[in-house]
């Protein structure tokens, strides 16, 4: 008789899936889904990037998976992102409200905060803000370069030996970050520091990781205590260590004054005062940890991309050493106006960029209302998969797609041009918007770094081994860096 009973709650348990997982109508196909887990069974959690190109080829440039019981729509190839993310950005510019990410930050701030006047303001409050602090010009390039000397520094206690540069490039990034937002940087062997660094790895790990994707899939496991809640955890320590450091800037805020960002947030906050509810300290930690978060890894994991390229294939090095030379001549440091005449290196850097393939799956949007995408019909609300790694791979669109090779970025001439398909920064309403910090980081520091150095791989580490680590941010497998001081030119 019990086991009668299990088997019919079973069986209506199935029904009930099969009929909340029936693809819509004029829905893009995909493959068959299995109760509780969708089609996450069907994935390699570790790294599904494969596994969704294999769907890519049988189904399209469009196609369906279900997580869980929610449905998923991906988009691959340059030609269904550009249609869904710039033509029709406003439609894919949402954000999905149920996922384990969105739990972490409480959906505010501005990378997961849903498509909406509080998202709209506060990306607008950040973009001026990043200007007003001289994004672009002089004033930005002089912290960065300050940065870069501290890089130097660590480097150079390594001439003649090889180094780990993971901690590094994190470090370094963070910093310039942090000058940003509350006006001071962090010496590297500071405890906290580091503490706050591993968290915000680990996170960057798990956000896109088996168990986030557990705690996605199957909502009667997020209360349990399994490893997602360090997730909870990480974000929270450090949530609460940014509060301690806005308590302590309110102390000796002046209004109108403009330090760092938090004073720029705090004037916000006063001039709107009760007419707009969109700007509180709620949302001011939120902003700072989003900054603090993207601007951190991505970064670093491109500069590490870079040197791992770099040093495996000298031939680029050298040719970017030559030319850096030639431009800078007897300057004492480099511009970032100096790119312009720098066609080579410029290539170099948006190809560590291309193969570093930093978010290949950008961060999830969501659609705001009904609409049509190449002929199928996407409901609002639905999740959207941008599947940048396929762009950036795409072998319609670049020379040498599987290869590192700064000429997928020059043309005959030997000029620098930048392909449509290149978009490591996403596309449309919901691009990154520190895009153009990152540029001047990873021009100045790359330029500072190959002028003074040479970087070899050393002898006892084997065959380079260029597969990513999968997450929500990619990065290298761990590397020992060798390090050499060049000789000036002339000498």
């Amino acid at each position: 008789m019990l086991g009668s009973l299990v088997l019919l709650c079973f069986g209506f348990s199935l029904l009930f899936f099969l009929f909340r997982t029936r693809r819509p109508k004029n829905f893009p196909p995909g493959p068959l889904p299995v109760p509780i887990f969708g089609n996450l069974l069907q994935l390699n959690l570790r790294n599904p990037i494969e596994d969704l190109e294999k769907l890519s080829e049988h189904y399209g440039k469009i196609y369906s998976i279900y997580i869980g019981n929610k449905p998923a729509v991906v988009l691959n190839g340059l030609h269904a992102m550009k249609e869904a993310l710039v033509t029709q950005s406003v439609e894919f510019a949402g954000r999905p409200q149920d996922l384990m990410v969105n739990h972490i930050s409480g959906s505010k701030g501005v990378i997961l905060a849903d498509y909406g006047p509080s998202w709209r303001k506060h990306r607008r409050f950040a973009l001026m803000s990043l200007r007003n602090f001289g994004l672009g010009t002089r004033s930005m390039e002089e912290r960065i370069l300050g940065e870069t000397l501290y890089i130097s520094l660590c480097l150079e206690r390594s001439v003649g030996k090889s180094m780990d540069p993971q901690c590094l490039f994190y470090n370094a990034a963070c910093n310039i970050i942090c000058s940003i937002i509350y006006g001071s940087r962090y010496e590297y062997e500071n405890e906290y520091f580091q503490a706050m660094i591993t968290t915000m790895e680990e996170n960057s790990k798990m956000a896109n990781g088996p168990w986030a994707m557990i705690y996605d899939a199957v909502p009667l496991f997020r209360n349990l205590p399994l490893p997602f809640q360090r997730g909870f955890q990480g974000y929270s320590s450090v949530r609460e260590h940014i509060l301690g450091i806005v308590a302590q800037h309110e102390k000796t805020w002046v209004a109108k004054e403009t330090r760092h960002l938090i004073d720029c947030y705090l004037n916000e906050m006063e001039k709107q005062g009760d007419s707009d509810i969109c700007f509180d300290k709620s949302q001011m930690v939120v902003l700072l940890m989003d900054l603090l978060f993207a601007g951190s890894d991505t970064t670093s994991n491109t500069l590490r991309t870079a040197l791992l390229y770099v040093m495996t294939h000298p031939h680029v090095q050298e040719r970017c050493q030559k030319e850096i030379d030639e431009v800078l001549g007897e300057k004492e440091q480099a511009s970032f106006e100096d790119r312009h005449m720098m066609p080579y290196t410029q290539a170099m850097i948006h190809e560590a960029q291309r193969v570093a393939d930093t978010v290949p799956l950008g961060v999830f949007h969501a659609t705001t209302k009904d609409t049509r995408l190449m002929g199928y019909d996407i409901p609002k609300g639905t999740l959207i998969i941008p599947n940048l790694s396929s762009v950036l791979n795409e072998e319609s669109q670049w020379k040498f797609p599987h290869d590192f090779n700064p000429s997928n970025f020059l043309n005959d001439q030997g000029e620098f041009v930048k392909p449509e398909a290149f978009m490591p920064f996403s596309a449309g309403r919901r691009a990154c918007l520190g895009e153009g910090l990152a540029r001047m980081e990873l021009f100045l520091i790359l330029v500072t770094l190959l002028r003074r150095f040479k970087f070899v791989w050393p002898e006892d580490a084997g065959v380079p081994d260029y597969t990513p680590v999968f997450g929500i941010t990619q990065a290298p497998k761990p590397y020992r860096l060798g390090v050499r001081l060049r000789e000036k030119p002339g000498e």
